[in-house]
């Protein structure tokens, strides 16, 4: 189906939400359409984020707005959509558009496996009612299930598109870049280079890939990184937990700005607890660029800043080889919390590869590397 024609059936004028690559299609269109405009399109830090935006719009307009994700954001609007949107708290009705990774019987990777089992199991736990949308889906079956979800939205509820994949299309490119020259995957080069034997964390997409592939090209095995493949955002509270358990050990945290943008409190956390063996590196393209380039807020909001006013007792921002260098070397000397943040460019190689081991042999070389035993209480 045609996202025009899909948006059309949908009547709304207010979209937030994070992007998805099985959605890169309404994405598109929607930059195409509004870019980011606060009145009509936004793209939050966390699903949650875009749900509470679109519960301000409804109480200004009346209106129904769209929020899309991802269905691995799922997790993250359980809060508002049982204690604000429901109809036993507020009954405030939101039309939810839901990328279905890993559906059943479709090939995935692993961390969208079990998500995408339970998938339309914990919309309709939290009374979101749903229709799954395909490539058969026909305008007349989407319109006939927009009539019912109106009837639903009248009554204080809300309800979803679970969209499979291929089931939207958008005919035109939407070219996604910036200003900055470092390439992701040069950048980690250096990184992996300055950490040596230390153990490395890394954040959700293409940056786990690389770096597997860097560990491959390098002849060095993968018991030194846990590659954090799901729960976007969660890297460097993994790291923390890692580094307090580990302290004659350097930790090091490779994150990417939307995932540091999801859930921004966990730096105040690490903040607060200050490890002198954590340094957390923070990739900084300005784009969910994993799923297909759209823009994150990071383009405006000075990470570097945000650190300091967190608690980090050396922040500093780079956007060259020779600055990263210095300053990846400095932290090894330093032995206490710092926070760098690189500027990096939007893209990757088109024959990027997906890591070939599984997520539990991963946990389990990394624990061996760290010198911990599975499963004792």
């Amino acid at each position: 189906m045609n996202v025009q024609t899909f948006t059309e059936i949908l009547g709304a004028d207010y979209y937030a939400g994070v992007p998805d690559s099985q959605l890169k299609a309404l994405c598109d269109y929607l930059m195409d359409t509004y870019g980011i405009d606060p009145k009509h399109h936004m793209i939050g830090a966390n699903e949650g984020n875009c749900t509470a935006l679109a519960a301000g719009y409804h109480l200004a307009t009346g209106k129904v707005p769209v929020v899309y994700m991802q269905n691995s954001g799922e997790g993250n609007i359980i809060n508002p959509a049982a204690s604000l949107l429901s109809d036993q708290v507020y009954g405030i009705p939101v039309l939810f558009v839901v990328g279905w990774r890993g559906e059943p019987g479709v090939h995935d990777e692993p961390q969208h496996i079990y998500q995408g089992e339970v998938t339309v199991r914990l919309l309709e736990d939290m009374d979101i009612h749903t229709f799954i949308v395909g490539k058969e889906t026909t305008d007349k079956e989407l319109e006939k299930a927009m009539e019912h979800f109106r009837e639903i939205f009248a009554k204080g509820k809300s309800a979803a598109f679970v969209v499979r994949k291929g089931a939207l299309t958008f005919d035109r490119k939407v070219d996604y870049s910036n200003e900055n020259t470092m390439v992701r995957e040069d950048i980690l080069r250096h990184i992996v280079q300055a950490a040596g034997e230390d153990p490395v964390v890394s954040t959700t997409g293409k940056a786990s890939r690389e770096l597997f592939e860097i560990r491959e090209e390098n002849g060095q095995g993968h018991g030194h990184d846990f590659l954090t493949v799901g729960s976007m955002g969660h890297s460097s509270s993994i790291a923390l937990g890692i580094a307090a358990q580990k302290p004659d050990r350097r930790i090091w945290c490779v994150d990417g700005d939307g995932a540091v943008l999801m859930h921004m409190g966990s730096m105040a956390v690490l903040g607060a607890a200050g490890p002198d063996n954590l340094v957390h590196v923070v990739i900084n393209n300005k784009a969910h660029e994993t799923v297909g380039g759209m823009p994150t807020a990071a383009g405006t909001a000075d990470l570097t800043e945000i650190a300091r006013a967190c608690g980090y007792p050396y922040a500093v921002c780079t956007d060259s080889f020779e600055a990263l260098d210095r300053e990846l070397e400095a932290a090894k000397k330093r032995n206490r919390l710092s926070f760098i943040e690189v500027k990096c460019s939007i893209g990757a190689r088109a024959d990027l590869g997906r890591p070939t081991t599984t997520a539990r042999e991963n946990k389990e070389r990394f624990m061996e590397f760290l010198g911990a035993a599975a499963g004792k209480l």
